[in-house]
């Protein structure tokens, strides 16, 4: 079955076309990627030694893969290039879901383990514990998982509980370019048995954040009353600054967070007390951003980061956080502060290890390079690239527990904060 909907893909550029975009983004990074040592490979000769061979790739695919495999020798998360069109991106940026590898009785597979409410995945009737089998007719291997194109209708064979399903996923064109992902449910919350409040976050969308704060903000006052709290971010794919009101929500006090900084910073040799602090997220839209222009527009995009002090609640000091290796970016972030600060006991497996921001700069012809302008660093002074936040109790998601109705990691944390 072919995909329906198919964006328009990028055009066919000139060996010239081609090579003034090669440049121009290579520049980008030379110039503007957070680590001047560029993670230890020498970036110009990097650049030089594969750029008459990537530009001379005719084929759009091609090149676009060429440049993309270049990018992605700096070994950091939120890195890459591709055309504005977003043919492919990450099966759990399309339809927000994750999986992790099982072993079945003769081979290993794709098993779905997290699908966010009124995501792709969700509505297209995707639970835990199916089995990815093909895509569109094509076998998914174990070797990597799927990447799905965006604005697109694809057929999903799975198997649940043995039996095979076909399903139709409808995937929508995303609303940037530039961070292309389908947008689930961002917050979910509900009272457990015995009082305990359950909040899931599974994105933060919104360049500012104002939206999905208002949602935390509801969340939490829907369980209120709740003595203990279990935030669940497994599979959390990321955001931005609405993140600031997650962390806010786990302590009464402002407590510095963390920092971002540039390389032009650290080259003028800047500190964490030496920046601006973002300690509260606007209010309204309009003024929100022109609020934060007038602050941070015209200045280098480091910036500490300070929580809003909120006030006490119930469950403060009886917080557990769920992790899994699908937890990665803001939601990172999140472990990353409560750890430090001893706001939470983190339950599940470490986190991915992509907590540093990326930014895309379009280099022509649709073309969009990413690349992390920034690090980011908790206010102890630990990153996490490439090595996520280890939780306090390692319990991995058990597949035999799911068959039988059961959360064997939500089990746990409940039982957790019962002793504490």
């Amino acid at each position: 079955m072919a995909h329906s909907e198919l964006p328009s893909g990028p055009p066919r550029l000139s060996q010239a076309e081609r090579a003034k975009v090669f440049d121009k983004a290579c520049s980008k990074v030379a110039k503007l990627y957070f680590d001047p040592a560029f993670r230890g490979v020498d970036w110009n000769n990097h650049v030089a030694t594969h750029r008459e061979s990537v530009i001379s790739r005719a084929e759009p695919v091609e090149f676009e893969a060429g440049v993309h495999e270049l990018f992605r020798a700096l070994g950091t998360s939120h890195t890459g290039f591709f055309h504005e069109s977003v043919r492919r991106v990450p099966y759990r940026l399309a339809i927000g879901v994750t999986c992790t590898r099982l072993p079945t009785a003769d081979k290993k597979a794709w098993v779905v383990r997290d699908v966010h409410e009124r995501g792709p995945g969700a509505l297209a009737g995707l639970e835990p514990g199916d089995e990815l089998v093909a895509l569109d007719g094509e076998p998914i291997t174990n070797d990597s998982p799927p990447m799905l194109p965006m604005g697109a209708s694809v057929s999903l064979q799975i198997l649940r509980s043995g039996s095979p399903l076909e399903l139709n996923v409808v995937i929508p064109r995303p609303r940037s370019t530039k961070q292309p992902y389908s947008e689930p449910q961002s917050v979910v919350q509900k009272l457990l048995p015995g009082g305990v409040g359950y909040i899931k976050v599974s994105i933060l969308p919104g360049l500012i954040g104002i939206d999905v704060a208002k949602e935390i903000d509801a969340a939490f006052s829907e369980i209120s009353s709740s003595s203990s709290l279990i935030l669940d971010l497994r599979g959390h794919l990321g955001g931005g600054l609405g993140v600031l009101r997650l962390m806010s929500h786990l302590t009464p006090r402002r407590l510095p967070i963390g920092y971002t900084l540039t390389r032009k910073a650290a080259e003028k040799g800047l500190g964490k007390d030496d920046l601006p602090k973002l300690d509260r997220l606007p209010k309204s839209k309009t003024w929100g951003i022109l609020g934060l222009a007038l602050r941070f527009g015209w200045r280098d995009p480091s910036v500490a980061i300070v929580s809003e002090g909120l006030g006490p609640k119930r469950c403060h000091g009886r917080i557990a956080i769920l992790t899994n290796e699908g937890t990665v970016s803001a939601g990172e972030m999140v472990c990353a502060f409560a750890r430090e600060r001893g706001l939470a006991m983190i339950v599940g497996t470490e986190t991915a290890g992509r907590l540093i921001p990326g930014s895309g700069f379009k280099v022509g012809h649709g073309y969009v390079a990413i690349f992390p302008r920034a690090a980011y660093i908790t206010w102890d002074g630990k990153t996490f690239e490439g090595q996520g936040i280890v939780p306090d109790h390692h319990l991995p998601w058990s597949y035999e527990e799911h068959r039988l109705g059961r959360d064997n990691q939500l089990d746990a944390a409940i039982r957790i904060l019962n002793e504490s």
